[in-house]
This record gives C-alpha cells, structure tokens and sequence, in this order.
C-alpha cells in the first residue's frame, strides 16, 4: 500500500431487537465514516441513513437504542445507493485503508453488499485493505475488548458527538487510532497496567525493575509446574498457560515505546521462543499417540536460567 493517502474509518447501526435478532437479518440502517487525510490531516464526515429491505417498523428498542425512527427510514436511499454515495465520499479504494471498532462492521457490510447483489470485487477490495482495529488495541495496549468510550477515557479523553450515531463512532474511534499511533509511551504504560503489572512506576529504570520481577515470577511459576517431563493429560494446559505467557510478554518484546531495557525485551523474547518449541513438540507427541511429552534441553534452558535467578 505504498500510495495510501487516507484513513478511512466506519460504523453501521443495524436493526436490533430487545427479543434478539440473528445477524443475517440485522441490515444496516445507517452508515457513518470519517475521512483522514495523511498529509493535511483534515478530516472529512459521511452520515447516510440507509432503507433496509425489511419494511417492518422499528421495536421501540431499536429507536430508544439508535435514536433512529422509521421516518429517517422510509425517506432515506437503499443499501445500494447508499454505498454508491459513500464509494464517491472516499474517492479511491486503493489509496485508503479502512478501519472499525470490531470486525462486525466489515461482516455487516459483506453481507448486506450480498443482499443488495453488489459486485463483490469492490468489497474484497475492502476487506484487503481492512484493519479490525479493536483488536489491535486489545492486542497491544488493554489484554480485554473495551468500548470506543473506555478506550478514550484510557487516554483521558472523552466521547465527542452523539452516542450510537456512527459517525460519532468513528471519528471517536479514529481519535482512538491517532493516541494509540502517536502516544507510544502512554499507550505502553496503560499496556502495563492492564497486562502485567498492578502498579506502574514513575521512573523507567523502576519500571524496567519492576517487568524483570514480574517476567522471573512467572517463568518460576511455569518451570515449577513443567520441568522436563509432562504427562500429555496435563501438556495442553500447559500449552495453554505457555501462550498464554507469551502473549502477555509479547508487548515488551515489541516495545512501541523504546522503554523496555534490552534484558527485559530478551527475556520476553525468551519466552515466546519456548512456547513456539512446545507448539511443536507436542504437536508432535500427540501425533505418535505418547502418554508423556518429554522437553528438550534446548527448549528448557531459557526456564531453567530464570528459574535459577527467580528462586
């Protein structure tokens, strides 16, 4: 995507019931986006209510919820004009990457171009270019999924515009993108908090002090319960707790911010290294059908060398 020139950000509201509704028949009755432009930074709004197939009225619920009545419905374009308009607002597919807060926008949009029998190469075209960027920031900064609210306020920041019109949502969620982009340090320390640690120092070194205990601690645990031979009734939970230690390292190992010392960052590294090795080698116990998964030296070594230094 080496001409990108744009961000394009985008929410779907959807018909809904207090009675719950299967997926396939919640089409989308508006659309909002906003327009990011790399080198002006200006932004640009699309807001389109959208007439679904399906005439019935709107459940109180719905309305209350989106704030949405059936006359926007009934006065508003279908799907397929709807998304012509937003093609044109966006200008070239090519030259954007879009993004939402969660991938249901994108299976809202492919299945309601499916309904309405639109060309499906411009959606792949889409989809190719798609970034589900709630789970990027679950990912790399908050370990569970918040809301476009709970993630602003992360960044001390609050919720501009109307709740529930999409538009709001994403530009609230391109807001979201621009602090978890430009904000490294923050976006770290608040990655801290959520996955590793209860309280985060002041002070790099601190910090740094503080990751080294906590990454000892853990591989102490996890040497303690595997040493070098595991029954294979226990190895996929062992596995499990392995990844599960990975991922929650994984962050330093990047280290967005440049924060994390060297040690640090080779010992989550460390981590992630043994756990790959256990993927495989039990994959590979499982396949001959053993009763006991045996680890090799080379696997166990990193453990065995922070086991030492944590105990």
């Amino acid at each position: 995507m080496a001409d990108l020139q744009q961000y394009i950000f985008f929410d779907f509201e959807m018909l809904c019931s207090n009675r719950g509704m299967k997926f396939e028949e919640m089409e989308a009755i508006r659309l909002g986006a906003v327009k990011y432009d790399l080198q002006t930074q200006k932004i640009s709004y699309f807001d389109r209510f959208i007439r679904p197939q399906n005439q019935k009225k709107l459940t109180p619920f719905c309305t209350e919820l989106t704030g949405i009545t059936d006359d926007d419905l009934n006065n508003a374009q279908d799907f397929k004009e709807v998304f012509a308009e937003f093609l044109y607002w966006v200008g070239g597919v090519k030259r954007s990457q879009f993004f939402s807060w969660s991938k249901s926008d994108l299976a809202r949009l492919k299945i309601d171009a499916a309904r309405n029998e639109l060309p499906s190469r411009t959606i792949q075209k889409i989809e190719k270019r798609y970034v589900d960027f709630q789970a990027i920031f679950s990912k790399r900064v908050t370990k569970a999924h918040f809301s476009v609210q709970n993630a602003l306020e992360l960044y001390g920041k609050e919720f501009i515009g109307d709740k529930h019109n999409p538009m709001w949502d994403a530009y609230n969620t391109l807001q979201i993108y621009l602090c978890f982009l430009n904000e490294r340090l923050n976006s770290d320390l608040i990655m801290l908090k959520q996955y590793i640690l209860n309280e985060v120092p002041d002070e790099i070194e601190k910090i740094n002090a503080s990751v080294s205990k906590a990454i000892k601690d853990d591989i102490l645990f996890l040497y303690r319960e595997g040493r070098d031979v595991i029954k294979m009734s226990d190895a996929y939970k062992f596995l499990k707790k392995a990844k599960r230690l990975a991922e929650k390292y994984e962050n330093i190992v990047i280290n967005r911010s440049g924060i994390f010392s060297k040690k640090n960052i080779e010992d989550a590294r460390s981590i992630g290294r043994f756990y790959e090795d256990l993927r495989v080698t039990y994959d590979i116990h499982k396949a001959y059908s053993s009763k006991i998964m045996i680890l090799d030296e080379h696997s166990v070594r990193p453990l065995q060398h922070q086991a030492a230094f944590g105990g």
